[in-house]
C-alpha cells in the first residue's frame, strides 16, 4: 500500500505528464490523474473509479451555475456598452495624465465577471489611441491593462479559477471576494510601479496598425450611465459579501430579513439576480432583437462550457486526493507544531500553484490543480490560519509566471506589437512581481489576523 505523500507525488506528476508533455486537454489530464489515484487509493478498486465521477458532479453541481451566468454577464457588459463606461468613468477620475492606472482600474473591476482575454481586447485600441495623442507611456499603457486584468481574475471570485478555489478550499465565497480584493491592491500597484520603471527603459519604437479607428474616451453616445454599468458588477459583490461583513450579526436582524439575505448571498442567486441587471441594460440601450440575444447567450454558454469541464475535472482529482487521506499524512509531518505548520502550508500552496503555472501556463487550470491539492492536505487537519490565505497563497502562485506557455502571454505581445524578447523583460517579471507582492501581503495579513480581521471573522 503507497503511503498518501506517494499517491499525491504521482498524481502531480500525472498532471504535469499528460498536460505539459503529451499536451492532452486538460480535462482529460485532470481526469487521468483523478483515475490515476483512484486506483491508488486502498479499497476496491470499482468503487473508487465510481467515486471520481462523483466527485465530479458534486463540483460540477457548486460551481457549474456560477461559472455560466458569469460568462453571460460577461458578454452582456461588453455588447451593452456597460464595459466601456466604466473605463470611461476611470478615465474621468483618474484623468488622462494618469491614464496607466486608468486602465488598471478599469481592467481590475472588469476582470471580476469578463474574463481577461476579453477584457484586454476591449482596452486594448484605448491604449493604442492615447499613444497616438500623447506619443508616450506605451507599454506602461499595455502593462497596466494587464496587471489590472490578470489580478482579479486569479485573485476574486466569480471568475471561474478562483471560485473552484474557494470550493476547494471550503472558503465562503463572499469572504475571499473581500481577502482577494484586498491583496490583489497592492499586488496591482506593485504592477503599476514596474510598468512605469520599465516604461522608462523601453528604447524601440513601437509601431501600430494605422487602420484601427481610434477610440475616443469622451464620447458616450450609446453607453448607459455609470450606476446603471457597473450594477451587474455590484450586485453579486454586495449580496456574497454581506454575511462575512455582517458575521454573528447577521441573525440580530428582525423577522425574515436573516432569511432573505442568506438567500440573495447565494451565489447561483446573486448572479441571476445580476445576470436579470445585465441583460435589463443590454435590453434597453441596444433595443436587439431576440435573436441577438439567444445567439449571445448560446456563445457565452458554449464559451464557459470548457471551464466547467475544466474545473470539475479539477475537483474531482482533489477529491481523490481527500480519499486518499493525503491531509492527514501532510499533518502528521508537522506533529503539533499548527502555528509554524499554518505558514509552511502557505509557503507549500504558493511554490505548487506555482510550478503548475510555469509548467502548463493556464492560470486557471494553476488555481484548480492547485487549490485541488492543498485542499487535500487540509483534510481534516488542525492550522492556526484562517484557510482563506490559503487561497490568495494559491492565487498569488498561479500570477507566477506568465511566459511562453501562456496564452495571455501571446495576447500581450501580438496585439501590442511586442517580440517575444520584449515581452520576457515586460510581463514575464510583471506576473512574477505581482505574484510575490501577493504572497508577501498575505504573510502579513495571516501574522496579524490569523483567523482574519475581527471585523469580518465577528
Amino acid at each position: 500500500m503507497l503511503h498518501p505523500l506517494w499517491i499525491l507525488a504521482i498524481g502531480v506528476v500525472v498532471v504535469l505528464v499528460t498536460i505539459l508533455w503529451l499536451r492532452l486537454n486538460a480535462f482529460l489530464g485532470l481526469i487521468i490523474a483523478a483515475l490515476t489515484v483512484s486506483l491508488l487509493t486502498p479499497g476496491e478498486p470499482a468503487d473508487n473509479v465510481a467515486s471520481v465521477a462523483a466527485a465530479l458532479g458534486n463540483t460540477t453541481a457548486g460551481i457549474g451555475i456560477a461559472i455560466v451566468l458569469a460568462a453571460i454577464i460577461g458578454s452582456l457588459l461588453v455588447a451593452s456598452g456597460a464595459a466601456d463606461r466604466i473605463v470611461e468613468a476611470s478615465l474621468k477620475l483618474f484623468g488622462e495624465s494618469r491614464g496607466a492606472g486608468a486602465m488598471a482600474a478599469s481592467g481590475f473591476v472588469l476582470s471580476v465577471p469578463v474574463f481577461f482575454d476579453t477584457v484586454f481586447y476591449l482596452l486594448f485600441p484605448l491604449a493604442r489611441s492615447m499613444y497616438r495623442r500623447t506619443g508616450r507611456c506605451y507599454l506602461r499603457y499595455l502593462l497596466a491593462i494587464g496587471a489590472g486584468g490578470a489580478v482579479t481574475h486569479t485573485m476574486v471570485p466569480p471568475t471561474p479559477g478562483p471560485l473552484l478555489m474557494a470550493d476547494n478550499i471550503g472558503v465562503d465565497v463572499g469572504l475571499l471576494m473581500l481577502v482577494g480584493g484586498v491583496v490583489a491592491v497592492p499586488m496591482t500597484l506593485t504592477g503599476l510601479a514596474f510598468a512605469a520603471w520599465r516604461d522608462r527603459r523601453m528604447t524601440r519604437e513601437i509601431e501600430i496598425d494605422d487602420d484601427l479607428p481610434d477610440v475616443d474616451p469622451e464620447k458616450s453616445a450609446g453607453r448607459p450611465g455609470l450606476l446603471v454599468s457597473m450594477l451587474p458588477i455590484l450586485i453579486p459583490i454586495l449580496f456574497i459579501s454581506l454575511p462575512a461583513v455582517l458575521g454573528e450579526r447577521l441573525d440580530e436582524l428582525p423577522g425574515w430579513l436573516p432569511s432573505v439575505l442568506r438567500l440573495l448571498a447565494d451565489k447561483n442567486v446573486a448572479l441571476l439576480m445580476a445576470l436579470f441587471a445585465a441583460l435589463a441594460v443590454y435590453c434597453v440601450v441596444r433595443r436587439p432583437r431576440r435573436q441577438d440575444v439567444a445567439q449571445l447567450v448560446e456563445h457565452s454558454v458554449v464559451s464557459a462550457g470548457s471551464i466547467v469541464l475544466i474545473t470539475a475535472a479539477g475537483g474531482a482529482f482533489g477529491g481523490m486526493l481527500k480519499q486518499a487521506d493525503v491531509g492527514p499524512a501532510i499533518q502528521g509531518l508537522f506533529e503539533s507544531h499548527t502555528s509554524s505548520a499554518g505558514f509552511v502550508m502557505l509557503w507549500i500552496a504558493f511554490f505548487m500553484t506555482s510550478l503548475i503555472k510555469c509548467a502548463q501556463g493556464s492560470t486557471t487550470i494553476a488555481l484548480v490543480t492547485g487549490s485541488s491539492m492543498v485542499g487535500a492536505m487540509l483534510q481534516g487537519t488542525e492550522i492556526a490560519l484562517h484557510p482563506v490565505y490559503f487561497c490568495t497563497a494559491i492565487g498569488s502562485g498561479a500570477m507566477i509566471t506568465s511566459w511562453l506557455n501562456d496564452s495571455g502571454f501571446w495576447l500581450f505581445c501580438r496585439m501590442g506589437h511586442l517580440t517575444e524578447e520584449e515581452g520576457m523583460t515586460t510581463w514575464v517579471p510583471l506576473t512574477a512581481l505581482m505574484g510575490v507582492a501577493g504572497m508577501a501581503t498575505t504573510v502579513l495579513l495571516a501574522s496579524i489576523w490569523p483567523g482574519v480581521a475581527p471585523a469580518v471573522a465577528q
